[in-house]
């Protein structure tokens, strides 16, 4: 009805309609104008695609009698130099001999004029070579007589075997006469360290190398090379490819088209124009690279990166070619390829001008056949009632038929009313499809999937039923009703009943009312919703009025078809929720586990994170102040709460004896009754002493004064040992020193300390020889079992280690653990040494490695970063990466500022007593100036309140001592 509403509002020259006939006449002979048009537009594609292919068709032939010309170049020099390995000139062993043999080397020269040389070089170093002299220019190069036709260069032992190698040059006319020789004392060549050589004596077979610029002549050539036949000697020829570019420039298909055959290297070997190839740079000719040869479409068609044999237009310079690369088909070279490119305007010029003839007969065919369009026109307006019905189906949820835009057209009118009713239905399902794809809150996707699919349908009202935890019923979770009237008809629970029975009628829906004008009669449709495996999840219910619109089952299977979507996203979004519990819960259980190492912290890896989590929402609540812009997703606060739980994870491989060290000499137990037990003996060898020399006639009286002196020495020395061992406060150096002379009084031992040890014990022991005994120790001493080496595992955390591939930044104690006596009492401050400290410490790289082991989400991605730096500082001084304040962000802050106020008020440390309140914000604000902890996050924790609410949460009454907060941000200025 609103579609018939809108055409009417329309102003009246918008209601006007012609008729089907006519528009389709004219329709028939405007696309009679556009079938001639793609004719023409087909004939030019078709000439042109097969002016194209000829082009491509005819570079391939080209291709082809390029590589038969290469090897008309190649293939006689080879037959030359095969026939050369059974001559004796190889096994000549003096001058003499082989210029015996000169006839025959000028003869092969004559009959090849591509030969630019001919040479053998000998086992011993010897060396010849004949050279035609074929232009003035060479002849003027090697310093020829004018009438010179062929150098013969040698380097020979002329006085006889054992003699030193000379270098003479021969110059001999057309007939052979020698016209000159010369002694060249500056040619040195051993023929035996050229590759064309060393290859050959390596293979023992011919070999032919890439072509390149011949010193001598300048020209472009290959060198063949190959043993004799009796293997002594190797005898070479220099082919040059002269002719090879002047070849390629007869094979143009037109005048302009660019020809160039390029090798593996991309220097480009043949061009009909030469000179453009060779370049002469300070004292050698080279081959010009592509690059360098100044022919745009060339490098143009490189750059394209063409596949060989594929033929391909491009634009170089304004203008357009055609390109292909060839592969030229060699079996001694890989890699050469022919570039080919010809201007389309040549090929093209003849097809022009048929194409204008083309279009001019077919106008005067189109002026016969407008008659015929007209008539065509008429019988197709007989289509209409079909194209109707087709609408029709699809107005009834059959989306079989295209959508069809709306038309003025008479007999289109009904079918633009029905497509516009079905694209605001097509409307309101997209609309369902968004909100079960984005909208994460289960129960308001189903709130919004039903109100959607309750307005674009022909139902009144709708809800969905879940299946509660126990399975027993169906609980309502989402409910639309158009009329609040029907709003009882969905109660806040069902049986199971109705999910088994879902397509039978059941008790509590309303009957069907008779079919009236102000009554329409309404059905109750149930469709299941179930899990993929099967497993029931609950309950589509939804009303839709009974008439011809939804009689027919296309509505029923459209909603069974959303069901099964919106099963999978119900399905989808439990198996999250439930995973997201399970990831909280073992986070939990981890946290709880590391608490539970140690009833000195337990505890610690909880408070830490709420307290954090409490100051990070404070901050994104705020409004002013430096932390009004901050704000935090969802998911993004839920990393948070990860990375802050996980703070301490690594603390699972921090040993118990450390991380509850009380005393200094504690490690399993405390060593203290070790040395008590020492005192003890010496405290019995004094007496036993004492008796020895009162029986040897000594004076008892002084006996006795001097063993009470002894005894009180040890006491004394003792309760200092005892007192050192406990820690407190920090040692001074003369009571280190006391330390040591008490460590060096000595006692006897009379039983073997090698039996009963464990493997470690006795592998630490290895290299110490046991002493004889009974043998004499000292009362404290650090021997050598108390060392225990890094060996294999030693930690990834230095700079410049290799496998620290996680950016830590530590020093690193010399060795793993130190049990040593002196070296554990003599720690100046606290119970731990540099060894204890750094497995203190090591918790959080372990915690950065197991983290970033874990494949997390890219949601989840800033866990380990967060968990793993609440213990860097602001000056760069914290670990284990060394951070500077620039490079830490706002989560990194609020950690450090969290795990230090629980770490200082926690009352559970066995190596510190705990901190009231103002005790504890004092010694963070001298942090803050110490720039450990960040000013402006401090400020913001001390004013927002939340260590107030941590404090009444956490800490004894005894801790909540007044806070002055105006001489705490004193101290933050002073």
């Amino acid at each position: 009805m609103g579609s018939v509403a809108t055409v009417a509002a329309l102003p009246w020259w918008r209601r006007i309609s012609v008729r089907f006939e006519v528009l389709t006449a004219c329709v028939v002979v405007l696309a009679m104008l556009l079938l001639t048009a793609l004719m023409a537009y087909q004939l030019s594609t078709s000439a042109r695609q097969a002016i194209m292919t000829a082009s491509s068709d005819s570079a391939q032939r080209i291709g082809q009698l390029i590589s038969e010309r290469v090897h008309r170049i190649v293939d006689p020099a080879d037959a030359t130099l095969r026939l050369l390995a059974f001559d004796p000139i190889s096994s000549a062993t003096s001058l003499a001999q082989r210029l015996h043999r000169l006839p025959v080397l000028v003869r092969l020269l004559q009959q090849n004029k591509l030969l630019s040389a001919v040479y053998v070089g000998y086992p011993n170093g010897q060396f010849l070579l004949v050279r035609p002299l074929r232009n003035a220019a060479l002849r003027a190069r090697m310093d020829a007589p004018e009438n010179t036709a062929f150098l013969l260069q040698s380097i020979a032992q002329e006085q006889g075997r054992g003699a030193p190698l000379v270098g003479r040059f021969y110059f001999y006319d057309a007939q052979l006469k020698l016209l000159a020789t010369s002694i060249r004392p500056d040619y040195h060549f051993d023929p035996r360290t050229r590759p064309w050589y060393a290859e050959v004596v390596q293979s023992k077979t011919q070999i032919l190398t890439t072509p390149y610029v011949f010193f001598t002549t300048q020209e472009v050539g290959v060198t063949l090379s190959q043993p004799s036949e009796e293997g002594g000697a190797v005898l070479g020829l220099d082919v040059a490819l002269t002719d090879l570019g002047h070849e390629i420039g007869n094979l143009r298909l037109m005048p302009r088209t660019e020809i160039a055959v390029l090798g593996q290297d991309l220097r480009v070997l043949a061009y009909p124009d030469m000179s453009r190839v060779l370049h002469y740079d300070g004292h050698q000719t080279r081959m010009s690279p592509l690059s360098e040869l100044g022919v745009a479409s060339l490098q143009t068609l490189y750059a394209q990166g063409v596949p060989q044999g594929e033929s391909r237009r491009f634009e170089a310079q304004g203008e357009e070619w055609l390109g292909q690369v060839q592969p030229l088909q060699s079996p001694r070279w890989s890699n050469l390829k022919l570039l080919l490119a010809i201007p389309t305007a040549e090929l093209l010029v003849d097809l022009n001008q048929t194409l204008r003839r083309q279009v001019l007969y077919s106008l005067g065919l189109l002026a016969l056949l407008l008659p015929l369009g007209w008539m065509a026109g008429r019988r197709l307006g007989r289509t209409l009632t079909d194209l109707a019905q087709q609408a029709h189906a699809l107005a009834q949820f059959d989306f079989r038929r295209p959508e069809r835009a709306t038309s003025s057209v008479r007999e289109v009118r009904e079918l633009g009313l029905v497509i516009d009713r079905m694209s605001d239905a097509i409307e309101k399902f997209l609309h369902i499809s968004c909100h079960i794809s984005a909208e994460s809150r289960l129960d308001v996707m189903l709130s919004n999937v039903l109100y959607e699919l309750v307005q674009a349908s022909i139902c009144s009202s709708g809800a969905v039923y879940l299946v509660d935890s126990a399975g027993s019923s169906l609980e309502r979770n989402a409910r639309y009703c158009a009329n609040p009237e029907e709003q009882p008809l969905y109660p806040e629970q069902l049986g199971m009943a109705h999910f088994i029975n879902y397509a039978q009628p059941q008790t509590g829906d309303s009957e069907a009312a008779p079919d009236t004008p102000d009554a329409p009669a309404q059905q109750v449709l149930r469709v299941q919703l179930h899990t993929r495996g099967g497993q029931p999840l609950g309950l589509l219910v939804l009303r839709h009025v009974q008439d011809q619109r939804g009689g027919n089952g296309h509505f029923r299977a459209f909603v069974e078809q959303l069901s099964g979507t919106l099963s999978v996203a119900i399905e989808t979004r439990n198996l999250i929720e439930g995973q997201r519990k399970l990831f909280d819960a073992v986070i939990r259980v981890l946290a709880d586990t590391i608490d539970a190492k140690s009833p000195y912290t337990g505890g610690h890896c909880e408070r830490v994170p709420q307290l954090a989590d409490a100051l990070m929402q404070r901050m994104c609540d705020a409004r002013e102040g430096p932390f009004a812009e901050v704000s935090m997703t969802e998911a993004e606060m839920y990393e948070f709460r990860l990375g802050a739980w996980l703070h301490d994870c690594g603390k699972v491989t921090s040993p118990e004896h450390i991380i509850d060290k009380a005393t200094k000499l504690e490690t399993l137990y405390n060593r203290i009754h070790e040395v008590r037990m020492r005192f003890e003996v010496l405290w019995r060898d004094a007496q036993l002493d004492g008796y020895q020399q009162q029986l040897a006639g000594a004076d008892p009286a002084q006996l006795q004064q001097q063993l009470q002196a002894r005894q009180a020495q040890l006491q004394a020395d003792f309760a200092f040992v005892a007192q050192s061992n406990v820690g407190g406060e920090s040692m001074a150096a003369a009571d280190v020193q006391r330390l040591h002379a008490i460590g060096a009084q000595c006692w006897q031992r009379y039983f073997d300390d090698r039996i009963g040890l464990s493997r470690a014990e006795h592998e630490r022991l290895r290299d110490v020889p046991p002493p004889a005994l009974p043998t004499t120790e000292f009362l404290l001493a650090d021997r050598p079992e108390h060392i225990v080496p890094w060996g294999t595992r030693r930690p990834p955390v230095e700079a410049d280690n290799p496998a620290n591939r996680w950016g830590f930044n530590m020093d690193l104690p010399p060795q793993e653990v130190h049990l040593g006596e002196l070296h554990n009492l003599a720690v100046r401050r606290g119970t731990l040494t540099d060894e204890d400290r750094f497995k203190i410490n090591d918790h959080i790289v372990q915690t950065i490695i197991l983290l970033s082991g874990l494949p997390f989400p890219p949601h989840l991605a800033r866990v380990p970063a967060i968990a793993g730096s609440h213990h860097e500082k602001l000056d760069g001084s914290g670990y284990p990466r060394r951070l500077k304040g620039e490079q830490l962000t706002l989560a990194d802050r609020v950690m450090t500022l969290s795990d230090i106020f629980e770490a200082l008020t926690a009352s559970d440390r066995p190596y510190k007593p705990p901190k009231t309140l103002s005790e504890a914000l004092a010694i963070m604000a001298r942090m803050v100036k110490e720039q450990h902890i960040d000013a402006e996050v401090f400020r913001f924790f001390l004013h927002s309140g939340v260590w107030q609410d941590y404090a009444q949460r956490f800490l004894p009454a005894a801790q909540l001592d007044h806070v002055d907060l105006k001489a705490i941000e004193q101290l933050l200025e002073t």
